[in-house]
């Protein structure tokens, strides 16, 4: 039972980290490597919070308005001139979270420091004792997943993002403002990227580059999911399970690699990896 529990657990974990990264890719057809700089930022928020005395759960929301307002910035600044050359908007964004990395190691310095969690403890799961804050996880995963297919699915934003997604070209031609939908999608995208820092920040600690190994795990995620959240489901729970399973039952400098090199092992077989063909 413990072991499911992990697997549950690390796939949310997973899937959460990931979510900000789809959006983006979905829409604006890049993968932002400024993503991992942007859960650095989340993770900052949470120590900051917690360091002023403040509740522990007041660092998912600060996490997530730092990543929107940075987010907000990074898009209309640098990445609104650069739309039709998406490989420059790439090496932006990877010159983007080097900055990042620079400017809080500046400004914190380079020690490792720990953000107090939310939810400690243990509880009982059908005799296995297991951690509170891990099983939070899980449903705030769900939550988020949840509220974005709300967002996509039920409101007119999603529907012109939807539009955006399926055909730009034509979107425009029936008066949708690209520029404004990737405005809020690479906003929202960043928010995400932050919010998942905080999350994960309880179960490790925090320095300015804490979110690099994620944005590798968050990376495979999306080339095998496309654009759908569902498959990204999938994907997380295939992947979470490997890595599980590896780190339990070999060691965990293998279970480190397992993402990589599963996913790489996936798209070879089948390029479309997860998502319909």
């Amino acid at each position: 039972m413990s072991l499911l529990l992990d697997i549950a657990t690390t796939a949310a974990i997973l899937y959460a980290v990931a979510l900000g990264l789809l959006i983006v890719f979905g829409v604006m057809g890049i993968i932002s490597f400024a993503h991992g700089a942007m859960m650095t930022i989340g993770g900052y928020a949470a120590l900051l919070v917690t360091q002023e005395g403040w509740s522990p759960w007041a660092s998912f929301p600060a996490a997530a308005l730092a990543g929107l307002v940075g987010g907000a910035v990074m898009e209309r600044i640098v990445l609104r001139p650069l739309y039709r050359r998406p490989l420059d908007a790439i090496l932006a964004t990877w010159g983007l979270g080097i900055v990042i990395g620079q400017v809080i190691t500046l400004v914190f310095g380079r020690q490792v420091q720990f953000a107090q969690s939310p939810l400690s403890g243990a509880i009982n799961v059908l005799g296995v004792t297991y951690s509170q804050y891990r099983l939070l996880l899980v449903a705030l995963a769900i939550l988020l997943a949840g509220v974005i297919a709300f967002i996509l699915h039920g409101t007119r934003l999603g529907l012109v993002t939807r539009a955006v997604i399926a055909n730009e070209g034509l979107s425009q031609s029936l008066g949708v403002n690209s520029a404004r939908v990737r405005f809020a999608s690479f906003s929202l995208g960043s928010a995400l990227a932050s919010l998942a820092g905080a999350l994960v920040v309880p179960l490790s600690s925090v320095d300015p580059n804490m979110g690099v190994p994620w944005l590798v795990g968050a990376f495979m995620l999306v080339l095998l999911s496309g654009s759908s959240l569902v498959s990204m489901a999938g994907a997380a729970i295939v992947l979470g399970a490997a890595q599980v399973l590896v780190s339990t039952y070999l060691n965990a400098v293998l279970g480190g690699m397992t993402i990589a090199i599963l996913a790489a092992i996936i798209l070879r077989i089948r390029p479309t990896g997860f998502a319909r063909a």
